[in-house]
């Protein structure tokens, strides 16, 4: 198996998102010429990475036909120009991964190597924001019942997060059900979800294949043989919560599970992004997130792109928790010998159904 390596390929967009929602405060006018160029830029990247060629070409005929009749001349600043950039790209691909960002400070140059080696400043920086927000692991519980509960806001590049993650299954291993909750999680590494995913099987499975438009090569992605602490195993329940805002590599995490008949995804429809890909940088001030890859899982041979993924019991986002524990409690109560326990978690059980009503 191979050695999971540090990738942006799928990195998560929150962050990218952020840096556009904060980047609309009194920013500097953008000038003809600079608005030119971004755009330039943007067909640029498309026509040489993005992961459907046909589908560049048409975005680069939109994008010129759009400026044959000025309509991003209205665009004043920075943000204006990446917010409708990113509208029209979107329109053209229906590509929720694409964006355009903004950035008032300077956008580093960050040469890579030709097989997009990260740098040791981006790794660098990885970990630093990795820390910062302690590599997705938000939350685990232990909830009543012996339900292990763990809330993962992203899938922080893997060679980072491994350790991390391995503390939270090992508080973990020795509950009788698992809720995964990933409503709020935007995506990252797709190494890392083979990774998360490792945990809950007990032998080697194919779990998804990436394919990139450079090379014209197709990555297959294993559980691994070996994870760091106790591994959970296949035969305990595992139930995944999911919301419009699970994107990404949360969203291949979900499906993986779903069509491997793993776990019980308890929520909303997921957002629909299937193709990973890279940051580029566009100007001085400007970047995109560009899909250079597709997603191609092996049972279904296809994925959620444009679609999401379809949880087994849709429930809106903010009731998953309850009824994922609604759920798992009835098998749990059934097996449980000692009287005092067992009408204690009947009452939970009771108090849960109320609050979905």
């Amino acid at each position: 198996m191979k050695t999971p390596t540090l990738a942006v390929r799928s990195a998560s967009l929150a962050g990218l998102l952020l840096i556009a929602a904060f980047g609309t405060q009194a920013a500097p006018p953008v000038t003809p010429a600079e608005r030119q160029a971004v755009i330039a830029s943007v067909i640029e990247e498309m026509n040489r990475t993005y992961v459907f060629p046909d589908a560049a070409k048409k975005v680069e005929t939109a994008l010129r036909e759009q400026q044959t009749i000025k309509a991003f001349n209205d665009a004043a600043d920075g943000p204006a120009l990446a917010k409708r950039l990113t509208e029209s790209l979107r329109g053209a691909t229906h590509d929720k991964h694409i964006v355009v960002i903004y950035r008032e400070g300077q956008v580093p140059v960050r040469p890579q190597s030709d097989d997009d080696t990260p740098t040791p400043e981006q790794i660098a920086e990885w970990r630093k924001e990795g820390e910062f927000e302690n590599f997705g692991v938000e939350r685990v519980e232990r909830l009543p019942g012996n339900i292990g509960y763990i809330d993962l806001r992203e899938f922080a590049p893997a060679a980072l997060a491994g350790p991390t993650l391995a503390a939270a299954m090992t508080l973990l291993a020795y509950t009788d059900t698992l809720i995964v909750d990933l409503r709020r999680n935007g995506g990252g590494d797709p190494e890392t979800v083979a990774l998360a995913c490792s945990y809950l099987f007990d032998h080697r499975t194919h779990l998804n294949s990436l394919y990139w438009r450079k090379g014209n090569r197709t990555e297959q992605f294993w559980t691994h043989e070996f994870v760091q602490g106790p591994r959970y195993g296949q035969r305990k329940p595992v139930y995944v919560l999911t919301s419009s805002d699970t994107f990404s590599a949360a969203e291949e995490f979900s499906y993986n599970l779903r069509t491997q008949k793993r776990a019980t995804l308890v929520g909303e429809a997921t957002g629909g992004g299937a193709n990973p890909g890279d940051v580029r940088r566009l100007s001085e001030h400007f970047e995109m997130f560009v899909p250079n890859g597709r997603a191609i899982n092996p049972i279904t041979g296809t994925n959620w792109e444009g679609t999401g993924v379809e949880p087994h019991v849709k429930v809106a986002a903010d009731k998953a928790l309850d009824m994922a524990q609604t759920l798992a409690l009835p098998g749990i109560i059934d097996g449980e010998k000692d009287e005092r326990r067992k009408n204690t978690l009947q009452q939970r059980l009771l108090e849960l159904k109320k609050s979905l009503r």
